[in-house]
């Protein structure tokens, strides 16, 4: 046996060595290869949501307010393959302008266009026109349509006027395929926007179907006076009666009433958007004889390049060269008060 062993143990210190060998070199080096080679295609066969879910768990830890980092990270639930049910929008461009009504109000006029990563397959858009502060915070992750817009009106007693006002005035504009799989254009124009009725208010939003996060479920009834849902058939805007199978891009202009003694208003992405740059332009808000403002931009976003924090002239606002991803909840303001003498 002793014989056995002195005859063997030079193998066994090789064997040794070269396990030491590949534990402190080969390993993990091995492991990042077959990760590099392997993993993409791996990632691939699996659900969005499967992805985001294990690595967000495996970061954040188990917790249920993960899932509003999913769905605004992804830009969707993340249940089809591929990302098939995502929306997600790689060139963004907003333009608000604000022009007096009178010395107490102001229309807000915003033209946002939205180019996807993947077309969008869905032929219904959707506006939420809310003046409740609660359901403001709370539309963007209780919605789970592909396409929609979310309007707050801070002053209650504008709400109704404005969001009629607001109807009247959408304009859309889509890229879309067709149901033969043609690529064609419907220029910006008009269209019919339907009322959905509170007792369907559950199929849009599900805190109405159930609780969401900290937030209980909701009554419809109770919100009826500071909540309305608009509902739309993009296939109405195409030509000549093609139905519309995928947006590819999309346009909205819209205006509403404001109130100028709100002090603010704001744009917040509605799913993930890479934008370029946000442009408000408030020359038209002060009227003859009334005081004279002065305007500050206020970015939340991961970065904004902004060019200036202090107070400016509405003639001094330019451009916001953004060129960054804005996740829901993301967005800018623009602040206004009556010029400091």
């Amino acid at each position: 046996m002793h014989r056995l062993l002195f005859e063997l143990w030079p193998l066994l210190v090789i064997c040794a060595l070269l396990l030491a060998v590949y534990e402190l070199y080969l390993h993990h080096r091995l492991l990042s290869e077959i990760a590099r080679i392997a993993g993409p295609g791996i990632v691939e066969t699996l659900l969005p949501q499967q992805v985001m879910r294990t690595f967000l768990s495996s970061i954040y830890g188990e917790n249920d307010a993960n899932d509003d980092v999913l769905t605004g990270v992804l830009g969707g639930e993340g249940l089809r393959p591929l990302g098939g049910d995502l929306t997600i929008s790689t060139h963004t461009t907003v333009d608000y302008e604000l022009r007096a009504v009178d010395y107490e109000t102001y229309h807000l006029t915003s033209t946002v266009s939205y180019s996807f990563k993947k077309n969008v397959a869905v032929d219904q858009f959707v506006i939420f026109a809310t003046s409740n502060a609660l359901l403001r915070d709370s539309i963007i992750n209780g919605s789970r349509l592909p396409l929609f817009e979310l309007w707050f009106i801070p002053d209650t007693s504008l709400f109704r006027d404005s969001t009629e006002d607001m109807v009247q005035s959408v304009r859309i504009g889509i890229d879309y395929i067709d149901g033969e799989g043609q690529r064609r254009v419907a220029e910006s124009s008009r269209i019919r926007l339907l009322d959905v009725k509170f007792d369907r208010w559950a199929d849009y939003l599900t805190f109405f179907r159930e609780s969401m996060g900290p937030l209980p479920r909701q009554n419809p009834r109770s919100h009826m006076s500071d909540l309305r849902i608009f509902k739309c058939d993009l296939s109405g805007i195409a030509d000549d009666d093609h139905v519309v199978h995928a947006i590819e891009r999309l346009t909205v202009r819209s205006t509403t009433r404001q109130r100028i003694d709100d002090g603010y208003c704001y744009w917040q992405s509605p799913y993930p958007c890479y934008v370029e740059r946000i442009t408000m332009n408030a020359k038209e808000l002060t009227l003859d004889g009334a005081p004279t403002r002065e305007f500050r931009i206020v970015p939340f976003t991961f970065r904004s390049n902004t060019s200036s924090a202090r107070w400016l002239r509405a003639d001094e606002l330019g451009d916001l060269d953004v060129r960054s991803w804005l996740l829901p909840g993301h967005g800018v303001a623009l602040l206004w008060r009556d010029q400091v003498p």
